[in-house]
């Protein structure tokens, strides 16, 4: 029997969508963003040129780069980003633990990418422009030292 792209021994996996997910900091629930970016793992790597072999070179991994996440949302009342990052502002890094829940087309839950000791570095606030009747989005970008993925079937 054929295996479809997407089947694994009868079985379909599901599909998720980008516009479906969640934002939790420290455990809890914060807001609902519009877009999320920086979802990035990257492999450095130190080339190493071996004596009088002049065929290749050596690859050799270096370490891990995580860039920073950065988080859209619609403005709210809530000061609860802008305090955040105030606190890193006042000189009080504010450190939380947090996730990036991707949901099913059914709202479950699909799968994570979970980040640990992030704190803010940067605050965005709306573009105004009276021309337009666009939605004023705040973003906050965070520095983070991990992240990982949670994807269990």
């Amino acid at each position: 029997m054929a295996v479809m792209k997407g089947q694994e021994k009868g079985r379909f996996h599901d599909v998720a969508t980008t516009f479906m997910f969640w934002i939790e900091l420290d455990d809890i629930f914060v807001a609902g963003f519009s877009q999320v970016s920086g979802l990035e793992a990257e492999t450095e790597i130190e080339e190493y040129r071996e004596g009088g072999v002049n065929g290749y070179v050596h690859k050799l991994p270096k370490g891990v780069r995580f860039p920073n996440l950065v988080l859209s949302k619609g403005m709210t009342k809530s000061p609860a980003l802008w305090s955040w990052y105030e606190s890193t502002i006042e000189g009080t890094i504010e450190r939380k633990t947090g996730a990036i829940v991707l949901q099913s087309a059914d709202g479950t839950e699909f799968g994570r990418w979970s980040f640990f000791d992030a704190y803010p570095v940067k605050w965005t606030g709306p573009q105004l422009n009276a021309s337009t009747s666009d939605v004023a989005v705040e973003t906050i970008e965070i520095i983070h030292s991990g992240l990982y993925g949670d994807f269990q079937a």
